[in-house]
């Protein structure tokens, strides 16, 4: 009998809304809060799906966009599916591509029918609906699902926010209709920086009875209150017994701080896009390896980390590897941001388990500074 996906809560922190829980999935249980490495293509970029699983990721996400221009969807469900694919053992979700609506905003048409916008690969014309995305999504076969929205510019006058989430609405009820298969369809709370459009959001979300709900629309460039705002207006009227996930959120002040109002759920480019640039998370502050004076520094990039990278190498070979543009200094700094931000997101599950996530929080940002993008 095939595993059933749900949330079991196993602890409320009582001085906040942070959750410790587990996350029951056909792949495998899971702990929450968690931050979720992302693989677009099917890979989280330099990694192998082995060195991602031992850095203590457990879900990783994958783009319905991407891997409808390549390889196609049909490829991968003729491999058994992505797990088997890119071979991760672990649980899986794939986003919709919704974000490329936002990310392709010269080049899209939005219509009640779907989005039109330009293949970026050929400049071929694409067409998603609510139903073609969540049959390309059940090719794929990740358990979680993610159902076609727009992510909506910020800031955007209130009369075209309250449009495009009654839209993003009916869209989900077109998704559910055309879904058929077990996995996991989330439903993906929009309504802007406004309270009574985004209430209204979860509300009639709500009412489909989804297995889990997301908090879309946020970090695009609006400022971090407005962002907190937006998650309490949706976190309010959402299921407690159902994962809540924040989309595309990587910093640890916003990690900390959705975690403090109730999120379970992180994912972020962010770790693996600052390796690729020179830049490192660490217990000390943000490191750009790349600066002269780590040519002869020949201590270990970080000693609170227990990662491949920290227990093997120096800043002195990581910098060389950087400057000389040999792909192992990716994918060393790759390994350690990764880890860092799933080591801080272990820690603040052990937190809620004791009633101090409080403390925790003002404890890591005091250490590490209260800065978007670290």
């Amino acid at each position: 009998m095939k595993k059933k996906f749900y949330l079991e809560i196993k602890h409320i922190d009582k001085k906040t809304g942070a959750r410790y829980g587990i996350l029951h999935t056909p792949h495998g249980d899971v702990e929450v809060p968690m931050f979720m490495p992302v693989g677009t293509l099917a890979t989280v970029k330099t990694l192998s799906p082995e060195e991602v699983k031992e850095l203590g990721a457990g879900v990783i996400l994958a783009n319905t966009y991407h891997l409808h221009l390549r390889p196609g969807e049909d490829i991968v469900n003729k491999a058994g599916g992505l797990h088997k694919f890119m071979n991760y053992k672990g649980p899986m979700l794939t986003d919709s591509g919704g974000y490329q609506v936002f990310s392709l905003a010269e080049k899209r048409k939005i219509t009640e029918k779907g989005v039109e916008f330009k293949n970026h690969l050929n400049g071929d014309k694409i067409l998603f609906t609510p139903e073609s995305v969540i049959k390309i999504e059940e090719k794929l076969g990740a358990d979680i699902i993610m159902p076609l929205d727009e992510c909506i510019d910020y800031p955007a006058k209130k009369e075209y926010v309250k449009e495009s989430t009654e839209r993003t609405i009916r869209w989900l009820k077109r998704a559910k209709a055309a879904h058929k298969s077990e996995q996991a369809l989330f439903g993906i709370v929009q309504g802007g920086e406004y309270k009574d459009l985004r209430e209204n959001c979860a509300k009639e979300m709500k009412k489909l009875n989804l297995p889990g709900y997301a908090i879309g629309g946020t970090s695009i460039g609006e400022p971090k209150d407005v962002c907190f705002k937006m998650i309490d207006y949706a976190v309010k009227y959402l299921p407690e017994d159902k994962p809540r996930y924040l989309m595309g959120v990587g910093s640890l002040d916003y990690i900390l701080g959705a975690i403090e109002r109730g999120v379970d759920m992180f994912d972020c480019v962010l770790p693996t896009r600052l390796a690729r640039h020179g830049a490192l998370m660490t217990s000390t502050g943000r490191v750009n390896i790349k600066q002269e004076k780590y040519k002869k520094d020949f201590t270990t990039l970080d000693k609170d980390c227990d990662c491949y990278t920290c227990k093997n190498y120096t800043k002195a070979y990581l910098r060389h590897l950087f400057v000389a543009n040999e792909e192992f200094g990716k994918r060393l700094m790759s390994i350690h941001n990764v880890r860092f931000l799933i080591k801080i997101v272990e820690g603040a599950r052990e937190a809620i388990k004791h009633d101090k996530f409080k403390e925790y929080k003002a404890k890591i940002l005091k250490k590490y500074g209260d800065e978007r993008g670290f």
